[in-house]
């Protein structure tokens, strides 16, 4: 795959990962990271923008955001060259070679910013990067503050210069210790916020600063023997308890889509009529 990083998806698992083994690890030390990390290269002819751009020009923009999208993000990017253990120690160990790491990932980010914007001129950005577990962020706040929130300032700094509106940071995670950085780095919409975060208080303590989207779990919904019941029960409970302000209804995972046929449509259904009942 691209940076030189192998995926596999094992059978019965509902997404690939990283293999990080000492043959397929693309870093095995950080201090030589000049050595073995090398950004692809970003096409730029008109071929291969082609469809994105025919795409990009039958969206009725007064209707809908034209959105690009970024993913892997800076932190994921880390561990996938590096694998997960390794890139949390370096951040101890080595923190002069990971912040090295980190502004090059970082540049990466700004020369495909700087490309998206000249071919499709987009009004939001759905940008990828899990920063956490169910429980916990994967690193502390004052970690984050000093290796990422610097990256992201600068990337989502340069999008919202170049013409983007909103920008929607994904983490179906817990992160609700890093929702200040998340306002200081121009965060518009936190997609993916597990309802481990306590969404209504977040809403509450932050309220009007950030939108929280998500308080609807993937992990508890999206299963091969779901019911429509449970669905409609999860929707019920994340508009009740979240309110109509600064929030927005959605399964965690992200993307148009469920893992198992039929959950992503019958949740979206369950999400009108709830509109319909408190708007």
């Amino acid at each position: 795959g691209a940076w030189g990083i192998t995926w596999m998806w094992p059978e019965g698992q509902i997404g690939p990962f990283p293999v990080h083994d000492e043959e397929h690890k693309v870093l095995k030390d950080i201090t030589e990271w000049r050595k073995y990390v090398k950004a692809p290269e970003i096409p730029t002819d008109d071929e291969t923008w082609a469809p994105a751009i025919a795409h990009a020009q039958a969206v009725d923009r007064n209707e809908e955001f034209v959105t690009a999208m970024a993913a892997p993000g800076v932190f994921e990017m880390t561990h996938h060259l590096m694998s997960m253990e390794d890139a949390l120690m370096a951040l101890y160990e080595e923190p002069e070679a990971m912040h090295e790491l980190i502004d090059y990932i970082t540049e990466f980010e700004l020369a495909y910013a700087k490309i998206v914007i000249e071919k499709i001129h987009p009004d939001a950005l759905f940008h990828h990067d899990d920063w956490g577990s169910q429980i916990n962020s994967f690193i502390s706040p004052e970690m984050f503050k000093r290796f990422f929130l610097p990256a992201y300032k600068k990337i989502y700094g340069y999008y919202k210069a170049n013409g983007v509106e909103v920008i929607v940071h994904h983490s179906d995670s817990y992160a609700a210790n890093l929702v200040p950085f998340m306002i200081e780095m121009g965060v518009d919409i936190w997609q993916g916020v597990m309802t481990t975060n306590n969404a209504p208080e977040l809403i509450e303590k932050y309220v009007g600063k950030i939108t929280f989207m998500g308080d609807i779990d993937s992990g508890y919904l999206d299963l091969p023997d779901w019911k429509p019941e449970r669905c409609a029960e999860a929707v019920e409970r994340a508009c009740r308890r979240c309110g109509k302000k600064y929030f927005i209804p959605c399964l965690t995972m992200g993307g148009p889509d469920s893992i198992y046929p039929g959950v992503y449509g019958q949740v979206n259904q369950e999400i009108d009529r709830m509109s319909r009942e408190m708007f």
